[in-house]
């Protein structure tokens, strides 16, 4: 059939995927167009031409997006053959300047996979060594055990010329060697000549052409048709083991998931209510594993469900209170107004216990935002986990949206009640200040100032005032106590610089340098005297202003107090935030250190209370609300048959599912029905192609044959005398023994040089072994003598000889 388009420059402008289907009836069909059947192939040649004109446009360009064509004929064999474009060096048209390398890949994408024949087609006008087809051929199937030579235009060859040592193998060999055709001329397509004429045509060319005709039966393109046959069945018979296993392994793994289906019926009200039982099972099963953890599906790259939650309990709520930090000024200066509104007109000679429960209440109010703040965080990572929960019902999305619905709704109900819970705590902690609590520091001694071997503060501060000539300004690592402040080198405190008491020390404010990014403040001393060296005052710097107003508060509880008090109301009216009067800063230094107690017991407290009410309200009742409740309220919200309404991505996934396992069975079973005795053919011998391997290289002339390097000729030692004799064709390099004729006839004819024998066995007479009968090995040496003895030919480059074996009735006969 001629439906393959034809013409000058390239006219194969996308890979051709022809698909022979062997059928009863013959037409043809395209993938993008499945709906039409084409029986006139002209058309077919027409379609082809306009489809890739779509895509590639009219003015050569190209594309590696297939064109998919099925032919269904009796004449044809189950076969896929994929017309590839030839290689372009120069663009031309709407082709891209990297055209040569655009072609090569979409070629390599093919006749890289070891399923595939490749045939390297090369015109006889051309010089072989320079094939880009071999080339590419040679890149991918470097044994040639797939790779058939193709040799075209043998016709176009100038008089006198012809391309004999290539078809013979014996110019360039390939291992599975070369078959010439003869194509129909662009004349012989512009004038409709009929495939069958062509052929008859080209037959005729062969035997009686005087340098083919001798293998005109190897020829052509019927002997390549048979030839690839033969390969097909070869290549069938080596991949079947492998194909087997392979097509074995997926049937296994589709096997779980196809085993509902094998028997499914859409309509099956059993089906539909054991279906929905054992995805709510399957649900609620899941929900509890991601909030207890399991081993099964563990997710390696980020937490997820329960370990999430453990997370917000134990690091994120904890982080909440601790960022919740009371602002030092501001404390102490509620302490303060507390102690006097306490007071009144009178001057107090005690501490003040309302005081202390006034501002610890207020503190705990505090505790409300983060514990609030905790609660909706657990609900979040709850709603996460059941979206992904709901994932595996996703075959039915009306049951997925209810079942999301209902448990979402849940937890919201219960995150009411367990916030409700939580305020409850709070405000129980409020009712009542315990301070006869072990933990409280009034408890176990009246301890109101920190302890003397108490560390308040660590880090990292700069000696900003200190002369060049000493140094100058460096960093160093602070530790303040109740009693002293150190500096250290490192932050292991392992060579302390100076320790410097804090007697008579106050804080004073610095203002930045004009050239400098640090904040600063200064410690001097109140009598006068140096503070460090001969320093009368240390400035301090840090990084940002709020690590002074830390570095400020902390030095407050330690005793240091500014150097006068710069709070000041908008009217004008100044009040001291700390007073002057030691008695009252004594009050409000007692107030702070037992706040700070107490406010610590609370933390405590709700750290611990917090995680076992959440559990408690909310996660817990929500697995047992999934596993006993959840079924009635799905079926209380529509009924079955709604509910279980198949989605079409899963009609579409169990109906390909189905058609992939029927094909794999199907496939399996006609492996299995394949007939061991298929007739094969040995590989052939491998051959010296050192000629491909080298880019530059140039095959010679077919007028001009070379001569074989390796061994020189001679003349074979004859039968009765040293007559003269044509000289024998050279073995090719690292050719195989295993695939040499038998030893019998070649001993025969073998000089010496070529076929050495060992040294201590002499040379004999050739004769025929006594226990063998003469008339088989008559009949092998009969043609191979005649062979010998009729070639005139100097022997060519290395190559696999031809050997006439008896298996050729023509010649024996």
């Amino acid at each position: 059939r001629d439906f393959l388009p034809r013409g000058s420059g390239i006219v194969t402008r996308r890979p051709l995927i022809l698909q022979l289907i062997f059928s009863k009836t013959e037409y043809a069909e395209f993938l993008h167009c499945k709906s039409k059947k084409f029986t006139d192939f002209d058309e077919v040649r027409q379609e082809i031409e306009a489809e890739t004109d779509r895509v590639t446009g009219t003015n050569k360009g190209i594309s590696p997006v297939p064109i998919n064509l099925r032919v269904y004929s009796p004449h044809v064999l189950n076969l896929t053959l994929i017309d590839l474009p030839g290689i372009t060096k120069v663009p031309v048209g709407d082709q891209p300047p990297d055209i040569e390398y655009q072609i090569k890949d979409m070629i390599l994408q093919f006749i890289s996979r070891e399923s595939s024949l490749i045939l390297a087609v090369t015109p006889a006008n051309m010089d072989l060594a320079n094939s880009d087809a071999l080339k590419l051929a040679k890149e991918v199937d470097p044994q040639g055990l797939r790779t058939i030579g193709v040799i075209t235009k043998l016709d176009l060859m100038d008089e006198g010329t012809d391309a004999r040592d290539v078809l013979e193998n014996k110019l360039l060999p390939l291992r599975r060697g070369y078959i010439g055709v003869v194509n129909r001329s662009q004349k012989d397509i512009e004038g409709k000549k009929d495939i069958r004429a062509a052929l008859a045509a080209e037959r005729k060319f062969f035997l009686s052409h005087p340098a083919y005709r001798h293998m005109a039966d190897r020829m052509g393109t019927p002997h390549l048709q048979k030839t690839l046959n033969q390969q097909l069945t070869n290549h069938i018979r080596e991949s079947l083991p492998a194909l087997r296993s392979k097509l074995q392994s997926q049937l296994l793994s589709l096997e779980k998931e196809v085993e509902e289906y094998k028997n499914f019926r859409p309509d099956d009200p059993t089906r539909k209510t054991k279906a929905l039982l054992q995805m709510v099972q399957q649900f609620g099963v899941d929900f509890e594993k991601r909030i207890e953890g399991s081993g099964d599906q563990v997710d390696t790259l980020e937490l997820s469900g329960g370990a999430r939650i453990n997370r917000i309990f134990h690091e994120r709520f904890p982080f909440e209170l601790v960022k919740m930090e009371f602002d030092e000024k501001d404390l102490r200066r509620e302490i303060s107004y507390a102690i006097k509104n306490i007071h009144g007109v009178r001057t107090g000679l005690f501490t003040p216990d309302m005081a202390f429960e006034a501002i610890v209440k207020k503190q705990i109010v505090k505790l409300k935002e983060p514990s609030l703040k905790c609660v909706d965080l657990v609900v979040s990572e709850l709603a996460t986990v059941i979206k992904k929960c709901a994932e595996k019902l996703s075959s039915y999305p009306r049951l997925r949206e209810e079942t999301e619905r209902i448990v979402t709704t849940y937890i919201r109900e219960r995150e009411g009640r367990t916030k409700d819970q939580i305020l409850l705590l709070i405000d129980i902690e409020q009712s009542y200040i315990n301070t006869n609590h072990e933990d409280f520091i009034g408890f176990a001694a009246p301890v109101l100032t920190p302890r003397s071997k108490e560390v308040i503060r660590r880090g990292w501060l700069t000696i900003n005032n200190i002369s060049l000539m000493k140094g100058g300004s460096k960093e160093y690592w602070f530790v303040l106590t109740a009693e002293s402040l150190s500096w250290y080198k490192d932050e292991e405190e392992k060579e302390k610089k100076y320790m410097l008491p804090l007697d008579n020390l106050k804080i004073r404010d610095v203002e930045k340098g004009f050239m400098s990014n640090k904040h600063v403040f200064a410690i001097f001393n109140t009598e006068q005297r140096n503070v460090y060296k001969d320093l009368r005052q240390i400035e301090l710097a840090c990084d940002s202003q709020e690590d002074v107003d830390s570095w400020k508060a902390s030095f407050l509880r330690a005793g240091v107090y500014p150097e006068k008090d710069q709070a000041e109301n908008e009217d004008g009216a100044q009040e001291n935030t700390f007073s002057m009067d030691p008695q009252l800063e004594r009050q409000v230094e007692t107030i702070r250190n037992l706040v700070d107690s107490y406010v610590a017991i609370i933390n405590k407290s709700i750290r611990d209370l917090m995680p076992k009410t959440i559990m408690h309200l909310m996660i817990n009742n929500t697995k047992a609300f999934i596993h006993h409740e959840l079924l009635a309220y799905l079926y209380s919200s529509a009924d079955q048959s709604s509910l279980m309404e198949e989605s079409a991505d899963q009609a579409q996934r169990r109906d390909d599912m189905l058609r992939m396992y029927h094909a794999l069975k199907e496939a399996l079973n006609i492996i299995g029905d394949i007939s061991t005795s298929t007739v094969s053919t040995p590989v052939p011998p491998p051959v010296d192609d050192t000629w491909l391997q080298s880019p530059s290289s140039h095959s010679p002339t077919p007028q001009r044959r070379p001569v074989s390097s390796v061994h020189p000729p001679g003349r074979p030692p004859a039968v009765r005398g040293p007559t003269p004799g044509p000289p024998m064709i050279p073995l090719p390099v690292g050719a195989a023994t295993s695939s040499l004729p038998p030893p019998i006839p070649y001993r025969v004819f073998a000089n010496n040089d070529l076929f050495p024998a060992p040294p201590q066995i002499p040379s004999r007479p050739v004769r025929i072994p006594p226990g063998i009968p003469p008339g088989p090995h008559c009949r092998l040496l009969l043609p191979t003598c005649l062979y010998f003895l009729c070639s005139r030919r100097p022997p060519a480059a290395p190559s696999r000889p031809t050997i006439i074996r008896p298996a050729e009735p023509s010649l024996l006969d």
